[in-house]
């Protein structure tokens, strides 16, 4: 019998885990399918939270990410393989079609990728975005600091998943070589790619070189894993959360926007359209990052605040001084703190800086767009025809028959008499005509003669005879 046990036991630890396989579960454990489709950012990481949630209330034997996408940022993607890694039920990832910079440092937190016929997988490749919109080239130091940030992450979720952790920083690194044995399979100079068929070859130890299969769909990923019997979940993401990923990818247009319209507002007598424009956006900007879980109420209580302090400034105290200046730094810092994630169970409500830079990028782009839109309108505005219907383009003058008030200076000197009491305003009779007046300050009582002694339009002075 010991013999046996020992022979048991030699059988089991010798055989090696396979990374693509799910652990062995219930039938009815459903397998829980969440898209990543399009830009990948912060409002997406929220959505992938809620998707994992959902998945570990119901015991799910699987997660299988749906991917089709030309990357995103670093930080949202660093924060997606910690979710990733912390998930209960095992992760996989299926390339439906495209996996590349931070899709494929997602994709190799997962236990086990999976590719359709024609897609393609690789080039990690931090960059930096102009404030155009264009690639910009980052200066060396800069780059390196970024390239060897990266790296250590896609290393660090390979390792961690199981891949090969020198071809993930082949994706990162052109600098490096990559082969297997004696083959070249991504020389100097060149940033790895994979499509379907080169990830699914046979690499080192015998292991596929990334792929652990190629299927056309779902059903077919999950027959590789042995999951085709049980019930397919596909998390459905609601048109709230999709606006609200619009609306953190359009984050410096709509402040751009809202702050012009403020802008033309304090600039016209009146509120009109544009000031209800620029509220509209305001208001847009903190609802979707509320709902992408990026702001809270109290960024919205800041710039609410910061708002009433420039109203204070500018009606009740004259120059401009403390009340203005910390109300535009409460209005920059509420719209900062709604765009930063909040990580929940980090235990510190103070962001790192590398949580600030995409904000205050992102504020400083719709600050100087704010910039140069109102000198485009300062300079544009009053010649075009929308702004001539809403002014008054031509003058008034009294050779053409306009006048202001009434001539009354030739009242000067005439007598009458106070219809009622003047204090000092009321209204004297003179002959059958009355006319309203007013006296230097003192009162006369109702039926006293007084003499208009100073006639200005519509002011007319009297004084007791």
């Amino acid at each position: 019998m010991k013999a046996f046990l020992l022979l048991l036991a030699s059988l089991v630890f010798s055989v090696p885990p396979l990374r693509a396989d799910p652990p062995a579960l219930a039938p009815s454990a459903p397998v829980y399918v969440i898209p990543i489709r399009g830009q990948i950012e912060g409002a997406l990481l929220y959505v992938i939270r809620r998707g994992i949630a959902e998945a570990e209330q119901q015991n799910a034997s699987a997660i299988v990410l749906v991917m089709d996408t030309p990357g995103g940022t670093l930080d949202a993607a660093s924060d997606i393989v910690r979710s990733i890694q912390a998930a209960k039920p095992p992760v996989y990832t299926f390339v439906e079609k495209d996996a590349f910079s931070a899709g494929a440092i997602i994709a190799l937190a997962s236990r086990g990728i999976y590719m359709a016929p024609g897609s393609v997988i690789g080039d990690a490749l931090p960059i930096m975005m102009s404030p155009i919109g264009g690639v910009q080239e980052m200066p060396e130091s800069i780059e390196e600091k970024a390239v060897s940030a990266v790296a250590a992450l896609v290393r660090s979720a390979a390792q961690n998943a199981g891949h090969d952790p020198e071809l993930a920083e082949k994706m990162v690194r052109r600098e490096l070589e990559y082969k297997i044995g004696d083959e070249v399979i991504s020389p100097p100079g060149r940033l790895l790619t994979l499509t379907a068929e080169e990830a699914a070859r046979p690499g080192k130890e015998g292991k596929p070189l990334l792929s652990a299969g190629t299927a056309a769909d779902i059903p077919a990923v999950l027959e590789q894993l042995s999951l085709a019997g049980h019930p397919v979940v596909e998390m459905q993401i609601t048109s709230t959360e999709k606006l609200a990923r619009m609306i953190a990818a359009a984050a410096p247009i709509l402040m751009i926007i809202g702050f012009l319209g403020i802008y033309i507002e304090i600039k016209t007598p009146g509120f009109g359209l544009p000031g209800i424009l620029g509220a509209a956006c305001l208001a847009l900007f903190f609802w979707g990052h509320h709902i992408a879980g990026l702001a809270g109420m109290e960024d919205l209580i800041l710039f609410v605040a910061g708002i009433l302090l420039l109203l204070v400034e500018i009606f009740l105290l004259p120059g401009f001084g403390f009340a203005g200046i910390f109300g535009l730094a409460l209005i920059l810092v509420s719209l900062v703190g709604a765009m930063v994630r909040i990580i929940p169970g980090s235990g510190s409500w103070l962001p790192v800086w590398a949580d600030l830079q995409v904000p205050i990028f992102k504020t400083g782009i719709a600050l100087v767009g704010t910039g140069a839109g109102a000198l485009l309108l300062g300079r544009f505005l009053p010649r075009s025809r929308l702004f001539g219907r809403l002014t008054l383009s031509t003058a008034t003058a009294a050779s053409e028959g306009y006048t202001a008030a009434p001539d009354t200076s030739p009242l000067i000197g005439k007598t009458g008499v106070t219809v009622n009491q003047l204090h000092p305003a009321g209204t004297i009779r003179i002959g059958e005509d009355r006319f309203d007046v007013v006296t230097s300050g003192e009162f006369i009582d109702a039926g006293v003669p007084v003499q208009i002694i100073e006639a200005h339009g519509s002011r007319i002075v009297v004084q007791k005879t």
